[in-house]
């Protein structure tokens, strides 16, 4: 039996993570694990007649990246959809949609993504009125860029039943006008799950967060067939940008079930962890399904761990839950959660050894989340829960000391930020006052106060490309006082989308670091980064990306 490894990389500036070895140039890799890491002479020397060779060129190697907040279901199909980012403008979407009218029809309803809250100018809202300029004679909805939003024509309203307006859950709106019929514009996944059932996946893409559970009806066996294609497509979209492990957002029994299919067929390309998914509006009862994901699924591909809640909305649509209104309005936003129910919720679910991600943007929505976690600590006690808060995009003062008094995990999206080079600079300042810029978007203030900071995309929020990431967290726009300033460091953010990421997971004793003994996860970049002018990230990417000792994507 051969002792030769299966793969090396050579000349590589490694990037390693592991203190005893921060840096090599050389690896090995035999049966999906690290063998060896060190200098070019000693793992040339381990070579065999079968050993894959890769000549990095000095290019620099790292884990695989781990992005720690996905959609997945959504991003793939999301790929197939329109997409509007960066339009804006009646002449410039109308020809985008039209075409793709022209394109598809015999679909139910033309459906876009990646749109801006000021797709039709700064400070207009957009209507049914206006998709009805833009596509007057067939169903057109279209998904906000942070997914949160949807509008819907005249025609989309009346075939999901929701012209007249409707019920919808705790911290979920549709907009309705003063003629009495629904403004366009539907508010959270209460909202707007109807209109997102008319889409060729019949709203399955985002079902588990819409609510948590399988969809309904059940898929066929042919819809079945088509959202596999989809995560396949999306897995190795993934697998372009360099990512080897995802957090997934959202879930329900299906998406594990499809995800297990994969795995079984060796296209869980990802190693994939899925959270179950409590609603405000469920019952503790629930929490015997999470345990049954957590007991089905355990692989070191496929696993469920985590409890995932909303707290609130966003920014943009007022839906963000804040401790004070919004300039020039007396709205402090939706609590999708009271802090009774939210508080026992954290208390059950960290009973049950679960670890909690709680998506929470509003100041306000923060602090209540902190509370919850706080209630389960002082419930169950201390332990190492590594509990997690999604976006943090504002935070009160008092409140950034409690982080590192709990031990909790500070999750965020750089591509998020204003200063983030995906959305416009100014977007965000009508909806902050002055004194909650300062700690907005601040993951750099928390870092340096001593806590645990991880970096994802939200994708398909955000393109799931970990340059974009890269570039936003270490080279953000400048803003003017009273912003801060959160620049980080390249090795401060790189640990933030791998060896952290990996340690959020509970899986820092085996991924994460180039180091013997560890799963051989890793990406080799078509450039050296430490050479790069920070700015320049996003020109370039992942040469191979390699999971489990496999290459799964080279360029």
């Amino acid at each position: 039996m051969s002792t030769s490894p299966d793969l090396v990389i050579l000349n590589g500036a490694l990037i390693t993570f592991d203190p005893t070895l921060p840096r090599a140039s050389a690896l090995a890799v035999r049966d999906g694990v690290i063998v060896a890491v060190s200098d070019c002479n000693t793992i040339r020397a381990m070579v065999g007649p079968a050993t894959r060779v890769i000549d990095a060129q000095g290019s620099t190697v790292l884990p695989g990246f781990i992005d720690s907040h996905v959609h997945l279901f959504g991003g793939s199909v999301e790929l197939e959809y329109l997409d509007l980012g960066g339009k804006t403008g009646f002449e410039a979407v109308t020809t985008a949609v039209r075409a793709r009218s022209a394109a598809d029809p015999n679909v139910r309803m033309i459906f876009a993504v990646q749109a801006d809250y000021s797709l039709f100018g700064a400070g207009h809202r957009t209507t049914r009125h206006d998709l009805d300029r833009v596509l007057p004679e067939r169903p057109f909805a279209i998904f906000a860029s942070d997914h949160h939003t949807i509008w819907a024509n005249t025609r989309a309203l009346a075939l999901a039943g929701l012209l007249g307006g409707g019920a919808t859950e705790v911290g979920s709106e549709i907009v309705m006008g003063r003629d009495g019929l629904a403004e366009g514009e539907l508010r959270e996944p209460g909202a707007y799950a109807r209109v997102l059932a008319l889409t060729p996946y019949g709203g399955r893409d985002l079902a588990g967060l819409v609510s948590g559970k399988n969809p309904e009806p059940p898929a066929t066996a042919a819809q079945r067939a088509a959202d596999l294609g989809a995560i396949r497509r999306g897995l190795q979209h993934c697998a372009s940008h360099g990512i080897t492990g995802l957090h997934n957002m959202d879930g329900s029994f299906y998406t594990m079930e499809l995800l297990a299919e994969l795995e079984a067929e060796g296209d869980l390309i990802c190693r994939t962890e899925v959270p179950f998914h409590l609603k405000s509006v469920d019952t503790f009862e629930r929490f015997a399904e999470a345990e049954e994901m957590r007991r089905l699924w355990s692989s070191d591909r496929l696993w469920c761990n985590r409890v995932k809640m909303f707290m609130d909305g966003v920014v943009e649509s007022h839906t963000a839950l804040m401790l004070r209104p919004y300039p020039g309005s007396d709205h402090v936003g939706d609590a999708v959660f009271e802090p009774e129910p939210f508080n026992l919720a954290c208390i059950e679910a960290d009973r049950r050894g679960f670890q909690i991600a709680t998506h929470a943007i509003g100041d306000l929505a923060v602090r209540r989340t902190l509370d919850g976690y706080q209630a389960a600590r002082d419930a169950n006690g201390a332990r190492d829960a590594r509990h997690r808060i999604e976006h943090i995009e504002t935070l009160h003062p008092d409140d950034l000391p409690r982080f590192a008094d709990m031990g909790i995990v500070a999750s965020y999206q750089p591509g998020h930020a204003p200063f983030g080079h995906i959305y416009t600079a100014g977007a965000i300042e009508p909806h902050l006052h002055d004194d909650q810029k300062p700690l907005a978007y601040a993951w750099k203030t928390l870092r340096d106060a001593g806590n645990k900071v991880i970096f994802s995309t939200d994708w398909p929020v955000i393109k799931v490309d970990v340059m974009a990431t890269l570039r936003a967290a270490t080279a953000p726009v400048p803003m003017p006082a009273p912003w801060g300033d959160q620049r980080q460091t390249l090795l401060d953010a790189l640990a933030s989308c791998t060896a952290d990421n990996a340690w959020v997971e509970f899986n820092e004793h085996r991924k994460g670091r180039l180091k013997a003994g560890f799963m051989a996860d890793i990406v080799v970049m078509r450039d050296d980064l430490e050479g790069m002018e920070h700015d320049r990230f996003e020109t370039t990417g992942a040469a191979f990306t390699i999971s489990g000792g496999t290459v799964v994507f080279e360029a």
